[in-house]
């Protein structure tokens, strides 16, 4: 069984900062599942994260592995991504506004900033639908450096 975290890690630290404040105990499952996701260069769905976060647990649970998403995600720690197959994967973010860019051969997943503005694109889209827009999610699709050769 591997050992879980390198403490340096300053966003793992964040993140452990974030649930301890709010009430939430680092359980070893919660710790391992955080790892893997902070050692992926790509979004990866549950399934994957529950397999490789078991070097850390070997007793993690699905079930927990998919709580701990939802409780990640919920923090803005980690994002859904959409992926083609039709399956979705999560994907840590280190932005308090950003999207992702998704290569769609190796999955690898690069953050980059969100505008906060995108006020020429939802007006007309609220006037035309009478739709009252909250919130949006942006994934743009393509081949990464590597996979374009």
């Amino acid at each position: 069984m591997k050992k879980i975290f390198n403490m340096s890690n300053p966003k793992v630290e964040r993140v452990l900062a974030d649930l301890k404040r709010l009430g939430y105990r680092l359980t070893r499952p919660r710790r391992s599942v955080l790892q893997v996701l902070m050692e992926a260069d790509d979004c990866l769905r549950p399934e994957e994260i529950h397999v490789r976060a078991r070097r850390y647990c070997p007793t993690l649970g699905l079930v927990t592995v998919y709580r701990t998403l939802s409780l990640l995600s919920g923090m803005d720690h980690v994002r859904r991504v959409h992926r083609e197959d039709g399956c979705h994967g999560y994907a840590r973010t280190e932005l308090a506004h950003g999207h992702h860019l998704i290569c769609r051969d190796c999955h690898q997943v690069i953050e980059f900033p969100g505008l906060d503005d995108l006020s020429l694109l939802i007006d007309p889209i609220e006037r035309e639908t009478g739709f009252l827009v909250e919130d949006h999610l942006l994934e743009l699709l393509g081949l990464c450096p590597a996979c374009q050769g």
